[in-house]
């Protein structure tokens, strides 16, 4: 290398079976925790953001590469990390899947950072330059006050999306997620007045903001009340931009908060339905949604239409409790149901989660030729022996049930009773690009199962 100055390679990697595909036709976000490391590393270090997304890998000169990676895109982490260390050049691997299989990455990278990397990363900057490089580094739960501005200079400069975090922590627990095991239990926020001024960087910018925490309106009147006073503060401010971001069926039952969600930007809200089975639903731990009672979804949608904001609701099939009827049954269920955006899934037993190890205590995986199999981990594929549904038949039921569900004609009128239920051609046209992403995501294949 010329420059005398060391040199940091942060790589975002996408699933191996994706690679070579093309992946510009989906909005994708830009790797927010990559950004954080970037901000957090010190001079005279020279910073770099590599995300497979949107960038072909080819290898590029470092002195120290740090790896992020999802479950479904560890394979195609360790196949990267091997590049480098096959040239003496020190790999660091973070995330959730490294976190929760912490031996596993050992096996392909130099180092693992286990957990929230903020309160451990300079450490390990610092040890690796007096050549005494940790194998793990164990991050603490972050206070979220005096966080840096994620360098976004670095990342992909076409992304449609800022991401920024305002809290961390989800108490909900749900039997399918991973988040309370990275992120602990506890609903961390970050303050207003920091928010606000990272905001106020992209003012401007023309981008869109997606507020990345996994629940915006936490679970409290409290955290409730924390967010509206983030909506007053973003409309006082008169910052002028476009955001979605995710939240809780309970959300549609404060008014207030909707209004303010929605005259501070807000176009659409991620909300988890999962299934319009009660036993499903339990099974799922999905307490606030058994309260709920799935008889009245359509209800709580009209809520946030009535403030103009649309719904992207998830949906997961191959519940533990389902039968082969159900899996039809859902699908007709959702192409009913008055959202605007749908996001479906097969059932996934990431790691952390209660569900994996449930499975794994009654060796009820069937794609566990890792970390290879890794890749089929991806929300689309059959990962797992169903209690009551033979693969071959899932997925024969499920390629059915997405042609249904993201039928183009259906899709298009989705489009315009979005329009007419919010009112906003923003959100009409958020709904269709999200719709219609889905449907090539979910279709583009055949559905993948371990025999």
């Amino acid at each position: 290398m010329n420059d005398t100055n060391p040199r940091l390679l942060l790589i975002n990697p996408v699933s191996r079976y994706r690679v070579g595909l093309s992946n510009k036709k989906h909005d994708k976000t830009p790797p927010l925790s990559l950004g954080i490391i970037a901000a957090l590393t010190p001079a005279p270090w020279k910073t770099r953001i590599l995300d497979e997304n949107y960038q072909t890998f080819r290898y590029r000169e470092a002195n120290l590469v740090g790896i992020t990676a999802y479950t479904p895109n560890a394979y195609r982490a360790y196949e990267i990390a091997k590049v480098y260390r096959d040239k003496n050049i020190p790999v660091v691997m973070g995330g959730i899947h490294a976190s929760m299989c912490t031996e596993e990455a050992l096996r392909y990278v130099d180092a693992v950072v286990v957990g929230e990397a903020e309160n451990v990363w300079a450490t390990a900057v610092a040890d690796f330059e007096a050549g005494r490089l940790k194998k793990v580094y164990h991050g603490d739960f972050t206070e979220m006050k005096d966080q840096p501005i994620p360098r976004h200079d670095l990342q992909y400069p076409l992304y449609y999306w800022r991401s920024v975090q305002t809290s961390r922590g989800c108490p909900m627990n749900c039997d399918f997620c991973s988040v309370t095991s990275f992120n602990g239990g506890h609903f961390r926020t970050r303050p207003t007045a920091e928010v606000l001024e990272e905001l106020q960087s992209y003012h401007g910018d023309g981008r869109n903001i997606f507020f990345v925490d996994d629940n915006i309106g936490g679970i409290t009147q409290n955290h409730r009340e924390r967010a509206k006073e983030l909506f007053r503060s973003i409309i006082d401010r008169k910052l002028k931009f476009n955001w979605f971001s995710q939240t809780s069926i309970d959300f549609a039952d404060d008014p207030e908060a909707l209004r303010l969600a929605a005259a501070s930007g807000c176009k659409m809200l991620l909300v988890g339905f999962e299934t319009e089975n009660a036993e499903g639903l339990k099974s799922a731990n999905k307490k606030n949604n058994l309260r709920k009672g799935a008889e009245n979804y359509r209800h709580v949608i009209k809520k946030f239409h009535k403030a103009g904001i649309g719904i992207l609701g998830t949906f997961i099939f191959a519940m533990e409790t389902d039968r082969p009827q159900d899996i039809t049954d859902r699908a007709r269920f959702i192409s009913k149901l008055n959202l605007d955006g749908i996001q479906t899934s097969m059932l996934t037993p990431y790691p952390g989660t209660k569900l994996s190890r449930r499975m794994q205590e009654e060796n009820r995986l069937t794609c566990e030729n890792f970390p290879h199999d890794w890749q089929f981990y991806n929300w689309e594929d059959i990962v797992i022996r169903h209690p009551h549904i033979d693969s071959a038949d899932l997925a024969n039921r499920m390629s059915k049930g997405w042609e249904r569900i993201y039928d183009p004609m259906h899709l298009r009128m989705r489009f315009l009773k979005t329009l007419y239920n919010t009112r906003c051609l923003e959100t009409a046209i958020w709904s269709q690009k999200i719709n219609f992403q889905y449907r090539d995501i979910m279709l583009e294949r055949p559905i993948h199962y371990c025999k």
